[in-house]
């Protein structure tokens, strides 16, 4: 009998969403309306309060909007890890600035705080930490040093629904901004889809702006306000980063199943450390605290801990019993445009380098049931028990 391929990720879509998206799309709003600022309303409400919540169509766009906000233009740098996906660095080009990348701590695979000072210089603008596979960053040491040095931090959460350190949830923190992806692969989803948390007015009233063409009043403002609906302004050359009434639809739902999802995902990654802690693996990282820290559990990154198999022969044994797996990521400075642009070499980035070739990442996903968990782990345990 054939096995059914187990893959990597799947969203974990119910009929509330279902019926959520139907009744959106009977009302004849589709497009940014009042499910999106109801959306944006319960996600401020979600991280904490006391910030404003802008939907975008990307964390991508949110990260870019943040960016602009923060005045980044033409011969600026702004620090990003290499162990990123591209998007980290691709949006500091969008504004012709340069990104400066930084090598990940092979403690947390997120960046390396300690090396972030010695890639400061006059051009430095921003510093963008990624709280990678749902681990949060220090932020407290990250912040101290940006105001050491007069910097402004955007937050790369594009993993962290919800992830806290230290009891503040990410979002709550001092950052210019702070940027969630609602991907069909992350911890909840509107298919395609993010959100710009911030506590700054001012920088808030500029992604709206640029969210949207430039335009000084929003499309919902425009169709529901009593003044005339046709007059509008463009006050700054923008661009289409606006999150739609049917995503928000689906967004609205998911994040009512948030912290379900989390405590879903929190039991799976500690099935995952109790069952597989025998075997030459390095079990990805965890929070220094469960009792004041949250990890999201985006993804579960492992390490080979082996020389008899190689990190692309243990994808495919997987492949061949009938599970996926993948592999995050390709540092940055080993992609083509990157390198060949900065002229990077792996030597710079030793703990990424490393991390590289023994990376990868099992399923890890609310959609998954028990028994899906148990054949993941009969197959890693039936492919390294007898190597």
């Amino acid at each position: 009998m054939t096995v059914k391929f187990l893959p990597f990720a799947l969203p974990d879509i119910g009929e509330e969403e279902i019926n959520e998206v139907v009744a959106t799309l009977r009302s004849g709003w589709v497009t940014t309306g009042p499910k999106t600022k109801q959306f944006e309303q319960e996600f401020a409400k979600y991280v904490g309060g006391n910030v404003e919540a802008i939907s975008v169509n990307s964390a991508t766009a949110g990260l870019h909007l943040a960016l602009e906000a923060c005045g980044v233009t033409y011969g600026d740098e702004v620090i990003v890890p290499t162990l990123t996906f591209t998007a980290t660095g691709e949006i500091v080009r969008y504004l012709g600035a340069d990104p400066v990348f930084v090598d990940c701590d092979p403690n947390t695979l997120c960046i390396d705080i300690a090396q972030i000072e010695s890639k400061i210089t006059a051009k430095t603008k921003v510093i963008i930490p990624v709280h990678m596979a749902g681990l949060p960053c220090d932020m407290e040491a990250i912040l101290s040093l940006a105001k050491k040095h007069n910097l402004r931090v955007i937050e790369d959460a594009a993993h962290t629904c919800p992830s806290k350190i230290n009891n503040v949830m990410i979002g709550q923190h001092a950052s210019d901004a702070v940027v969630y992806s609602f991907y069909a692969t992350k911890t909840i989803t509107t298919g395609e889809g993010g959100m710009i948390v911030t506590k700054n007015a001012e920088l808030a009233k500029r992604c709206k702006i640029m969210r949207l063409h430039g335009i000084s009043r929003d499309a919902f403002d425009r169709y529901t306000s009593t003044k005339p609906a046709w007059f509008y302004e463009i006050v700054a050359p923008g661009y289409k980063y606006n999150l739609t009434d049917i995503a928000s639809s689906l967004g609205l739902c998911q994040l009512a199943k948030a912290d379900r999802f989390q405590a879903r995902r929190q039991a799976m990654a500690e099935r995952y450390l109790a069952e597989l802690a025998d075997l030459p693996i390095i079990l990805p990282p965890q929070v220094n605290n469960p009792v004041t820290d949250l990890h999201s559990w985006h993804l579960f990154c492992c390490q080979l801990n082996t020389r008899k198999i190689s990190r692309d022969e243990f994808i495919q044994a997987m492949s061949e019993l009938g599970i996926g797996t993948s592999v995050h990521f390709i540092p940055l400075h080993l992609q083509p445009y990157w390198l060949e642009r900065y002229n990077l070499q792996s030597e710079q980035f030793p703990n990424a380098s490393q991390y590289f070739k023994v990376a990868v990442s099992l399923p890890l996903y609310t959609k998954m049931t028990d028994e899906d968990q148990t054949r993941v782990i009969a197959a890693v345990r039936q492919i390294l028990v007898n190597l």
